[in-house]
């Protein structure tokens, strides 16, 4: 049966949906920027939480940067 299945390169493939993809990003700034709130005594989390959900929004900028110019799908 390999005879009969299509040759395709791994980058033909479109493995994640990139809309569920954002939305999934979004949840994730939004659940990091929330456990800001409970109530600890170090702020070594903060610093932590806060740098991963800018790493995540700059990602997503960066996204939307180059969909916008056509360089992505």
């Amino acid at each position: 049966m390999a005879g009969s299945d299509p040759v395709t390169s791994p980058d033909q493939r479109k493995p994640v949906n990139p809309r569920k993809a954002r939305i999934g990003a979004v949840a994730a700034i939004v659940i990091l920027v929330l456990l800001l709130f409970p109530h600890h005594q170090g702020h070594v989390e903060d610093v932590w939480l806060i740098g991963l959900a800018v790493l995540i929004a700059a990602m997503l900028v960066g996204d939307w940067i180059l969909r916008r110019n056509g360089i992505r799908d």
